[in-house]
């Protein structure tokens, strides 16, 4: 069983306060969208789901499987920011809307860049 500070620590981390934000904005973005985008609906969900629950799901692990769980996490970011491209593209979504979602993106992005980095250095040090 984990502890406490174990089941906090994660909420700490900017880049799962910025992930939770991106999910929960998607989730409501999404709620307008035509029934003919179910699936891009379901992807995009998913996508931003996996952002967030990959950052909890890796931190209570090895340091190496951590960072593994980071790079997915980081992975689905990159399939979001380009579904919310696509979804501007097709008229979807406003242009406010895209900048505050693209902006949310851009940002996690560099979050996890810099948490990967400072986590791979410490891996190396303590080898």
């Amino acid at each position: 069983m984990e502890n406490n500070v174990e089941k906090i620590g994660y909420k700490k981390l900017i880049v799962w306060q910025n992930a939770y934000k991106l999910r929960r904005l998607i989730y409501e973005i999404t709620k307008r969208f035509p029934a003919s985008e179910l699936r891009r609906v379901s992807q995009m969900r998913d996508a931003a789901r996996s952002v967030k629950q990959n950052i909890q799901e890796g931190y209570g692990r090895t340091l190496g499987q951590y960072i593994n769980y980071l790079e997915i996490s980081k992975g689905s970011l990159k399939e979001l920011s380009g579904d919310i491209e696509d979804c501007f593209d097709d008229g979807l979504i406003k242009e406010d809307e895209f900048k505050k979602l693209d902006e949310l993106c851009g940002k996690t992005d560099y979050l996890f860049m810099r948490l990967i980095q400072s986590l791979r250095r410490k891996k190396q040090t303590n080898a």
